[in-house]
């Protein structure tokens, strides 16, 4: 699943660098949890569970089967 999920990643990339933000794949697990690093004008952003929420978790559930939850690697 790791590799999937790092693959979907890597084709949203470019959306979160276009506004100075990063992701970085940092946990997948055989149960579905992803956990992820924000980077960038992403760390600390008001905005980010937004981004992380509806951006890039509806994004892998849509893309990755079995995929059921993306969390923040610090929070997790």
């Amino acid at each position: 699943m790791k590799e999937k999920v790092q693959r979907a990643i890597d084709r949203i990339r470019p959306n979160l660098q276009a506004d100075g933000g990063d992701v970085q794949l940092i946990e997948a697990t055989d149960d579905g949890l992803v956990k992820v690093k924000l980077l960038g004008a992403c760390h600390g952003c008001p905005m980010a569970h937004i981004t992380l929420k509806n951006g890039i978790e509806r994004y892998l559930k849509k893309e990755v089967p079995g995929v059921r939850e993306v969390r923040e690697a610090d929070s997790a």
